[in-house]
């Protein structure tokens, strides 16, 4: 059901990106126009989300020598879940946080902060590694990345239109096959927050599955619950920084935010993701 929802979300963002590229230009070349940045995003997402997304936070490789641990316990999941050991990168920030990257589990890599090896006991650090490692089993990676590259083209695209605007490329007289001007406003201010709320949603969908496969991964759901916990208590004295774009990848909301509606939050609630962990505590072991 995940994996369905994911992907209408995505068919609804690429339909967004044309749609909007239809009022920026116009007619069938709008709609090819569309197409073509659809597929160019995508395409940069493919080979480069990872590249891009440890650069934006300082990620630097860090050598089984100097954290023999986590390489460790990083190597032991990989082999639980019959996937390539991914690079294991660390982030030098006293913030509590991790994240994973790449296209495919050939080519993936796993983040953690300095914060989190410091806060975090084995058990609940390992809780957080196989959550990350399920985004890997489960290409959300991939995922993730293609949404972020369409909403932040959709997001182009308006800004285009609204300047198109405003110096009267679009003010001569309408004909039969120009835009509809109630349409063409309604696609310059709704497209970009829809997309965002598609994307996000998708961020969401695929937390909970991620939080499923680390509890199957470890047979441990409490570890994870008492990390999330942990975790969201250490963002709140030391929130994050750095690209916003890149917070639907985090484990945790780099700064939670109390007054967010749900529609517009990268995570579920650490409440609701704790509550399902526990329920699948309960679950006899192999179900």
């Amino acid at each position: 059901m995940n994996q369905f929802k994911t992907l209408a979300l995505l068919s609804v963002l690429s339909a967004l990106l044309i749609s909007i590229s239809y009022y920026t230009i116009g007619g069938t070349g709008g709609v090819f126009f569309g197409i073509l940045i659809a597929a160019m995003t995508n395409l940069g997402s493919w080979f480069y989300s990872d590249k891009i997304a440890l650069a934006a936070h300082g990620a630097q490789p860090v050598s089984r020598e100097a954290a023999p641990e986590l390489h460790a316990m990083v190597e032991k999941l990989a082999e639980k879940a019959d996937i390539p050991v991914p690079g294991v990168y660390l982030l030098p920030t006293q913030s509590a946080n991790a994240f994973a990257t790449g296209r495919d589990p050939e080519h993936a890599a796993v983040a953690v902060t300095q914060g989190i090896m410091q806060m975090l006991p084995a058990d609940e650090l390992e809780g957080v590694i196989a959550h990350e490692l399920s985004h890997i089993m489960n290409r959300d990676t991939l995922t993730q990345a293609v949404a972020a590259t369409i909403a932040g083209a959709i997001a182009f695209l308006a800004q285009i239109l609204q300047y198109s605007m405003w110096f009267g490329g679009m003010g001569g007289s309408r004909d039969d096959n120009g835009p509809n001007p109630i349409a063409l406003i309604a696609t310059l201010f709704l497209a970009p927050m829809a997309a965002t709320v598609i994307q996000l949603g998708i961020s969401r969908t695929r937390e909970f599955a991620a939080d499923a496969g680390a509890a199957q991964l470890t047979g441990n759901p409490r570890a994870l619950a008492s990390a999330l916990k942990r975790l969201e208590a250490s963002a709140r004295q030391m929130p994050m920084t750095g690209n916003p774009a890149y917070e639907p990848l985090m484990i945790m909301h780099a700064v939670p935010k109390q007054m967010f509606s749900g529609l517009f939050s990268t995570h579920p609630s650490t409440d609701q993701r704790v509550e399902r962990l526990l329920e699948l505590e309960k679950e006899p072991v192999g179900a």
